[in-house]
């Protein structure tokens, strides 16, 4: 069974924007501190995505649940000469108090659909924002790339490579993270493998080939020391890298304990049909091939599709930066204020007002649509917001093992339509109807709005 995660450590309380703080004190000198919602969302889908998997609540709240400001960052803050002595001492007693909804993790989302709905004080409810939707936006940009390449490998498994291409250290490791939740069989991550209990993978880089004289020796040394190891074949030539093996195996005979060769450049297909071809004449045929190298979803579709001899795929910086998709339309907006609905009315970043509830139809087991409606609606469908944490304490099952995440992202995106889960753009897009209830609310207060402007 795969570990829970620990808590991390609280995240720094001044990894905000200094806006944030400039509006925490002007809340607090004018008394706006009644209840406040925001919803955290994507208000689009990037072109070539046609669904997003929501991911990042874990440590979303875990900053929550421990947020407090230290006697440094205060210190910090009043050499700034920017903020008042109240607002300071106000600060040092800041904690999250407040409630939250989220969708589970793993869960497929589209545009304008809440991941994360937070209820608190409205000073508490602001603060937040900036952290909220990093850990959100990256995990979810991640799981989203992850969920294109899994889908694309068509059951065989993809294993994280991404850390050295990360944007950081820690980036490595939450991408690991979300990519096993959309389905990657594993990473190379070591400190993702302790964290999380992902399954680790990794083989030799060419540096150890090279550190040798030969080739033979290299290959020869490593197995020795590693056994059911992978090996990689093409530092100097496919052909020749595939040779050694097979002289190895006659060589260790019974003791020859291979598991794997890995390819990383040249013509992936034709290097992996060579290779297939001259392990299998050599009764190597328990010999697996895994390819890397600058792989996306499209290469591996192509070669799932020429139905190339490939056992796997290792993919780096289409998972570590979402090339295709480097960031998504996030945005973390106020729904309501002392029990009023509030929205934006900007052309193009319209939103919806007070709190809501994303309801998922489905017909024989198939999702048809979604129906963004109120808090307070009963509609047929599945309500994909769930509490999350009360009073600024985890509540329910929102946190649930890496596991279990897992295969429920699984079950729910295999719900959606065969078009949806495709590489391919979804002709036509999922549907996302919002309900006459919250459409007449939104009309209502845009009216009224309009009217006071």
């Amino acid at each position: 069974m795969t570990p829970r995660a620990q808590p991390s450590a609280p995240a720094d309380a001044l990894l905000t924007d200094l806006y944030q703080l400039s509006m925490l004190q002007a809340y607090w000198e004018h008394g706006l501190t009644e209840p406040a919602t925001f919803d955290l969302f994507c208000r689009r889908l990037p072109p070539n995505r046609n669904l997003l998997i929501a991911c990042g609540l874990e440590g979303a709240l875990d900053y929550l649940e421990g947020l407090a400001v230290t006697a440094a960052d205060l210190e910090y803050l009043a050499s700034l000469n920017r903020f008042s002595r109240d607002f300071l001492n106000r600060l040092e007693r800041l904690r999250f108090r407040g409630d939250v909804r989220a969708v589970p993790e793993g869960t497929p989302v589209f545009g304008n659909e809440p991941i994360l709905e937070v209820t608190a004080s409205l000073p508490e409810a602001q603060v937040v924002e900036t952290y909220l939707l990093s850990a959100i936006h990256h995990q979810t940009m991640a799981a989203s790339a992850a969920h294109r390449l899994v889908a694309a490998a068509d059951g065989l498994p993809v294993v994280d490579f991404g850390t050295r291409h990360a944007q950081g250290a820690a980036a490595g490791v939450d991408t690991a993270r979300a990519a096993y939740i959309a389905g990657a069989a594993g990473t190379s991550n070591v400190a993702a493998g302790r964290r999380y209990g992902i399954p680790v993978s990794g083989t030799m880089a060419h540096s150890y080939i090279q550190a040798h004289e030969g080739e033979s020796e290299a290959l020869a040394s490593f197995t020795e020391t590693h056994r059911g190891t992978t090996v990689l074949v093409d530092t100097y030539d496919t052909r020749r890298g595939v040779q050694k093996v097979i002289d190895l195996a006659v060589l260790q005979g019974d003791e020859f304990d291979v598991a794997a060769i890995r390819i990383d450049s040249g013509n992936l297909d034709a290097n992996a049909r060579l290779a297939r071809g001259m392990l299998d004449t050599a009764g190597l045929d328990s010999v697996r091939i895994i390819v890397s190298g600058e792989l996306d979803a499209g290469a591996i579709d192509a070669l799932v599709t020429a139905r190339a001899p490939i056992d796997g795929f290792g993919v780096g910086t289409a998972l570590a930066v979402s090339p295709d998709a480097p960031y998504l339309d996030t945005a973390y907006k106020l729904a309501a204020y002392a029990g009023q609905g509030r929205m934006k009315l900007a052309a193009a970043k319209r939103t919806w007002p007070g709190r809501k509830q994303i309801f998922r139809e489905t017909r024989d087991g198939v999702a048809v649509r979604d129906v963004l409606g109120r808090a307070d609606e009963s509609r047929d469908g599945q309500p994909l917001l769930r509490p999350a944490m009360a009073n600024g304490r985890r509540i329910g099952e929102q946190c649930p093992s890496l596991e279990n995440s897992r295969t429920y992202s699984a079950e729910a995106t295999g719900q959606l339509p065969a078009r949806v889960r495709g590489l391919a753009p979804a002709t036509p897009p999922y549907p996302v109807a919002v309900s006459p209830r919250l459409q007449a609310a939104s009309d209502r207060l845009a009216r009224r709005l309009q009217d006071e402007t």
